[in-house]
């Protein structure tokens, strides 16, 4: 016979397990080189992106560039790019960071190219989940993590 403790913790679903620190459960070290990028350098690289696709844009593309949409579109660029030879933007190399695939190795074109449409969209990049990994970097499977 069933009874209502059984049923009770069934519902409950298994024992969880929080982790430590983002990374965590993927096998991911602390802190130092291949550990997880944090909000704060992650930022301050978006930022530095940001500024210098505002840059290029008004020096070589002033007159389309009236409701700047001309900074995405260099930032999109950009991207594409930078991550799909070198793994990271000038904003990464400047904070220490890289975009690598899970296994580490550097992401390439193709999902640099999704990876920087889904960051342009704003909101994949906003969401993300216990392992700081924003939505447009689950969908290509890959990670932000530090490389000093």
């Amino acid at each position: 016979m069933i009874s209502r403790q059984d049923l009770g913790s069934w519902l409950e679903g298994g024992p969880s397990r929080t982790n430590e620190y983002p990374g965590e459960r993927l096998g991911r070290p602390i802190d130092g080189p291949a550990s997880v990028a944090r909000f704060v350098p992650r930022f301050f690289a978006l930022c530095l992106d940001w500024l210098l696709a505002m840059v290029i844009a008004n020096l070589f593309l002033t007159q389309w560039n009236q409701n700047g949409l001309m900074n995405l579109a260099v930032l999109f660029v950009l991207n594409v790019l930078l991550v799909g030879a070198f793994g990271r933007t000038i904003g990464h190399w400047l904070m220490g960071l890289q975009v690598q695939t899970m296994n580490g190795r550097p992401a390439g074109f193709g999902k640099a190219a999704i990876r920087s449409l889904l960051l342009c969209l704003v909101i994949p990049p906003v969401i993300y989940d216990q392992d700081q990994r924003g939505l447009h970097d689950r969908a290509v499977g890959t990670i932000l993590v530090k490389v000093r």
